[in-house]
């Protein structure tokens, strides 16, 4: 097939030095993944073991409507809680026992963490324990922290499923594990285009159901669709699972990458990866370069916010023809973005951690012509005449694998284009 991306640069980034800087951060609530999680498992609940902040945030972050019953809920820390005059383990199973109860749907119940619940040292792991054997086999307890003190957001879904792993049976069968939640749609995508090439002996983590059969062993190979499951890589691999180092499913280029990378490894011939990609991968070119026509030639520059900064710079710079000028990352995790770093051209100033008052001046200084960044930055940089995308809507919206890609990039070209339309009418 004619090639439709540039080659790979001849010295990557993977050995570029990094600026790592230990300031004060600018970061959001790891609570957050739970918006999308209880979406994908669809008989689990998750109990936020925290304040009346926590669960405001979740009911503004779900615009949870007054008739719909959420699979998710907040069991409040009161004062006398907070002051140690209760026991607040006790109050735990008091609630736990009136939600099952109630709601005989639940199959899986996760207790999560919080600020609060971390700073008065609640032991949420003996709690799942204990409820675990209460309620078994009907429903499977296991706990995670979602504290957002010195997190990133997406951290939320990382501790997630690594806290699901140790659970897993075990198996010598060989199987490929993709690992991440995706939207139902994409996740059947991805499906579809593997079981053609032959490839159906296919767990995924997590499970839409709780009864669905997922288990883990030496002969496991698994396959990462996020860049923030850094935990999670680290889970499975102690279990004898073994990590398919790619790129990520991002784009056309990235997708094709991604699928090469398992191809390969089932033994799936040029010809047959050919048949199956060939189409949907001119469906995705098509699809970028609408958005290409208004970021070519663009610069943009990522504050650390998801982890999903590297592999979305080398989309932009290799397939809507931008250029980056820094690349900001919470975490550089190398054995999960480096097939990245090896294709982003050297170039972009890598960092990682964050001091935001020294990133707002090189920021600033720059002058970017698109800036990727949390809510908290992106009304004072509008206000300052950036132009900028909020990195959350990046994990909120669907835009993984071929049929996506061009969606993926209009995420990014729309605010180019209002910025532009802003400026053409100020000076009509």
């Amino acid at each position: 097939m004619t090639r439709h991306t540039p080659p790979p640069p001849s010295t990557g980034c993977r050995n570029a030095p990094v600026l790592k800087q230990r300031g004060q951060h600018e970061v959001f609530c790891g609570l957050t993944g739970i918006i999308w999680l209880h979406r994908k498992m669809q008989d689990a609940f998750f109990l936020v073991v925290g304040s009346r902040t926590c669960a405001h945030l979740l009911q503004s972050a779900a615009g949870v409507m007054i008739f719909a019953e959420p699979r998710f809920g907040t069991a409040i820390l009161e004062e006398t809680d907070l002051a140690g005059l209760a026991d607040a383990q006790d109050e735990l199973e008091r609630e736990v026992d009136r939600l099952l109860s109630r709601r005989s749907d639940i199959r899986q119940l996760f207790l999560v963490g919080s600020c609060p619940s971390e700073v008065i040292k609640l032991d949420l792991a003996r709690a799942a324990e204990r409820l675990t054997m209460k309620y078994a086999p009907r429903v499977r307890v296991l706990n995670y922290s979602g504290s957002g003190i010195e997190t990133t957001f997406t951290e939320g879904e990382d501790a997630c499923l690594a806290s699901m792993v140790p659970a897993l049976p075990e198996t010598d069968k060989r199987q490929l594990m993709l690992v991440g939640a995706l939207p139902d749609v994409v996740e059947d995508q991805a499906l579809d285009l593997l079981a053609q090439m032959g490839i159906d002996d296919i767990t995924v983590l997590p499970a839409r159901h709780a009864d669905t059969e997922v288990a883990v062993g030496p002969n496991t190979v698994f396959a990462l669709t996020q860049p923030f499951l850094g935990g999670t890589h680290a889970a499975l691999e102690r279990r004898g699972a073994r990590h398919l180092p790619a790129p990520f499913p991002f784009g056309e280029e990235g997708t094709t990458a991604w699928l090469q990378t398992v191809a390969r490894e089932f033994g799936v011939d040029q010809a047959r990866f050919g048949a199956v990609t060939d189409a949907p991968r001119a469906r995705a070119r098509k699809a970028v370069a609408k958005a290409t026509e208004t970021l070519n030639g663009k610069s943009v520059f990522f504050f650390p916010d998801s982890q999903m900064e590297i592999p979305l710079a080398r989309f932009l710079t290799r397939e809507c023809g931008m250029e980056a000028i820094e690349v900001g990352t919470p975490f550089l995790h190398r054995a999960v973005v480096g097939p990245e770093l090896d294709l982003l051209a050297e170039g972009p100033q890598l960092s990682e951690g964050q001091d935001v008052d020294l990133q707002l001046e090189r920021c600033r200084a720059a002058q970017p012509d698109l800036t990727v960044c949390g809510l908290g930055l992106a009304n004072p940089l509008e206000a300052e005449g950036l132009t900028t995308k909020w990195a959350i809507e990046l994990v909120f919206t669907p835009v993984h694998f071929y049929e996506q890609a061009g969606d993926l990039a209009g995420l990014f070209s729309r605010p180019v284009r209002r910025r532009e339309a802003l400026k053409l009418g100020a000076t009509a």
